[in-house]
């Protein structure tokens, strides 16, 4: 019998490097993800070797330095419900720290990168506006951080509220086929956060073939992997949805396809 893969990740506790996937630890290629939790004069930082990094602060205000560049004290928002975010995008090759000057989430989000391609730079809020998409239950509000027209190698980044009681990542899409320019093949990981904080969402990720067919319960600071297939997530009534969406691949664009059942959805 084949077993079923764990795509749902508890954070390990609750202070200091609570989640750190890695494409080992995920049985992927691309995508790497770390989320740190610090309190007020905590401190994060590393070395991207390889990879580029986009650093989100998810909530929080927070110090940054990139080689010594110091971007000074970043951050408005102390909820991620509470308008759009600070980001730092980190070279190839670089050295980063953060230093919380009030209490911080703080994502480390990863793909390969080029050393001497890109400098770092701030994304400040606005840089590319939110953007409503669908209508009526399965209206969301999207934020492009690092989205494909704007400078970096691999790295897609992009958040999502989703209000109490509506779907997102919906109708079902997929874009697990390196088949451009039709579908792109991207993994992906879904940082989830929930407005109130005890609320949840029900995630399914699944195939044509339902090789893989796995459907989740996500609570307040859990990760999900998306290896392949399609990944809609379902909010409940009372309780909004954000999540953190970090996508790499082989090629730098989202081209996905929407499974045939459900496209009248978009008629």
């Amino acid at each position: 019998m084949a077993t079923t893969p764990n795509l749902r990740l508890r954070p390990k506790g609750d202070t200091g490097l609570v989640h750190d996937v890695t494409p080992k630890s995920a049985g992927w290629t691309y995508v790497g993800f770390k989320l740190h939790r610090l309190s007020e004069g905590g401190t994060a930082g590393g070395e991207t070797g390889s990879d580029e990094v986009c650093l989100v602060l998810v909530s929080g205000k927070a110090r940054i330095s990139v080689d010594g560049q110091d971007f000074g004290e970043l951050g408005e928002r102390m909820s991620p419900f509470e308008g759009e975010p600070y980001s730092v995008y980190v070279p190839a090759g670089a050295s980063w720290r953060a230093e919380a000057a009030t209490a911080l989430e703080l994502a480390v989000c990863a793909a390969p990168g080029v050393r001497g391609a890109y400098a770092a730079r701030v994304i400040a809020p606005g840089t590319n506006p939110r953007i409503t998409r669908g209508k009526g239950s399965n209206t969301r509000y999207v934020t492009n951080i690092l989205p494909e027209t704007d400078p970096a190698h691999s790295l897609l980044v992009v958040e999502v509220i989703t209000p109490a009681g509506n779907t997102s990542s919906y109708p079902p899409h997929k874009h697990d086929t390196d088949n451009l320019p039709y579908e792109s093949l991207l993994e992906e990981t879904y940082y989830h956060r929930f407005n109130p904080p005890q609320g949840f969402a029900f995630q399914r990720v699944y195939t044509d073939d339902r090789s893989l067919d796995v459907a989740m319960a996500v609570e307040d600071g859990d990760v999900s992997l998306v290896p392949k297939g399609y990944h809609p997530v379902a909010t409940v009534h009372g309780y909004d949805s954000y999540y953190l969406n970090v996508m790499a691949g082989p090629h730098r664009t989202w081209k996905f396809h929407n499974a045939a059942e459900h496209e009248w959805l978009l008629k």
